[in-house]
């Protein structure tokens, strides 16, 4: 856990240092709200389209294999983000990014479930997922002092920052083609008891459901299965608010005063995912069952478009904005922790790597339009809080489905006997 969750950091700081640098940019290249919002989606529109087919791959050749081949790929490609000149250059190498990165997520929560049984895997997915928390923690302060760089060897601060940043992914790349294990049963630090009765137990909570499918074939169980898509509608307007958030909260925070040292902009916005980390602890262990899973769901999301709501009335109470951010970065990762926990309860084998890969694939999608709208209203309005009023009313509706989720149909006996 913690190599996958130093790996997630580091992705997650490639993918999201954009928001750092888009003042810069818009400086130095000319990039407008609205461009640099369709950028930061379209990373999303390639990594979604490439998600199943990548975790596939990964079910057949191995998690070590993939996972070191996606962080190459990605770091170099984060580091050529120093190149960019223009919008086109710009969509460019985020659509390139994105590809490159495809399946890490989806990839990882699959390897999860190799590992953890399903009274384990939301407490396991929220603690991988603190891997988000702690890059915006660490990743928004980092941006803002290499961005003091500007100049240093006739480079401006952003393009530090995407070499500097994208380096560490190449790097650990090689430690994770070494150390980490395809499955239990290769892990050097179980004895040969440990790995058989891990291994028994996760082959008795396997109901069997698709675990014959291959290859695209395993995506039939999933498209058949109606609450699996209820996930994905839940997951998509709970992606809006988490990408919206880590791609514009710098600008929104910096825009309540236009004289404030990117340094202190990274500092304040790190606030809030100061609070989504300790969320994504805390919370998670509390979802051991199907029914305490929907609650923190729904619940969660009406929280989300409560503390939105706070930052969006704030007017020009800097202070007042960033408790409604902290509350509603809080519930982000407990979420994700609880949706994520579906495929594995309600499929097996192939079908599980498939139906989690179709979950990120369509809710990232989410990922695609929320920072879209978000830089097309701040720039039909001027306004840098005028797109939370979108992600807020997607939140209402995300908690109002999640009244309707539920486990497998065995979950489903055992709770009413």
């Amino acid at each position: 856990m913690p190599l996958m969750i130093v790996i997630y950091i580091i992705a997650f700081i490639d993918r999201t240092n954009i928001g750092m640098a888009k003042s810069a940019l818009e400086v130095d290249i000319g990039l407008t709200a609205a461009a640099y919002g369709l950028g930061a989606g379209l990373f999303f529109f390639a990594y979604s389209l490439l998600e199943v087919p990548s975790n596939l791959l990964m079910h057949k050749l191995g998690a070590r294999f993939w996972i070191a081949r996606i962080m190459i790929t990605w770091g170099v490609l984060s580091m050529l983000m120093a190149v960019v000149w223009n919008e086109w250059s710009f969509y460019i190498l985020r659509v390139l990014l994105g590809a490159a990165e495809a399946g890490l997520y989806p990839g990882m929560i699959l390897y999860i479930t190799y590992w953890f049984p399903r009274a384990d895997r939301a407490r396991a997915i929220g603690l991988f997922l603190l891997g988000v928390s702690l890059a915006n923690i660490i990743g928004a302060p980092l941006g803002g002092a290499l961005l003091q760089l500007d100049g240093l060897g006739g480079l401006h601060g952003w393009q530090w920052m995407f070499i500097i940043e994208g380096l560490p992914a190449v790097l650990l790349a090689f430690w994770v083609w070494f150390k980490l294990p395809d499955r239990p049963r290769q892990a050097k630090w179980l004895s040969d008891e440990d790995k058989q009765l891990l291994e028994e137990q996760l082959a008795a909570e396997d109901d069997g459901k698709g675990a014959q499918a291959h290859g695209f074939r395993a995506l039939l169980p999933v498209a058949k299965d109606r609450i699996l898509w209820l996930v994905i509608a839940v997951y998509f307007t709970h992606q809006v608010a988490v990408y919206s958030l880590s791609y514009f909260l710098p600008s929104m925070i910096a825009g309540f005063d236009p004289d404030m040292a990117p340094l202190t902009v990274g500092l304040i916005t790190a606030i809030p995912w100061i609070s989504a980390a300790i969320g994504s602890v805390l919370m998670p262990r509390l979802g051991t069952t199907i029914g305490r899973q929907k609650a923190l769901v729904s619940g969660g999301l009406v929280a989300v478009a409560a503390g939105l709501l706070i930052s969006v009335l704030s007017g020009h109470n800097l202070l007042l904005a960033v408790i409604g951010f902290v509350l509603a970065a809080f519930w982000f990762f407990v979420i994700q922790s609880m949706l994520f926990t579906f495929p594995g309860r309600r499929l097996s084998g192939m079908a599980v790597a498939a139906g989690i890969a179709l979950i990120n694939t369509v809710g990232l999608f989410g990922g695609f339009l929320g920072p879209t709208i978000m830089g097309s209203l701040e720039t039909a309005t001027g306004n840098p809080l005028a797109g939370l009023w979108f992600i807020i009313g997607l939140a209402v509706c995300g908690a109002l489905l999640a009244l309707g989720l539920k486990g497998s149909g065995r979950e489903t006996a055992v709770a009413k006997n």
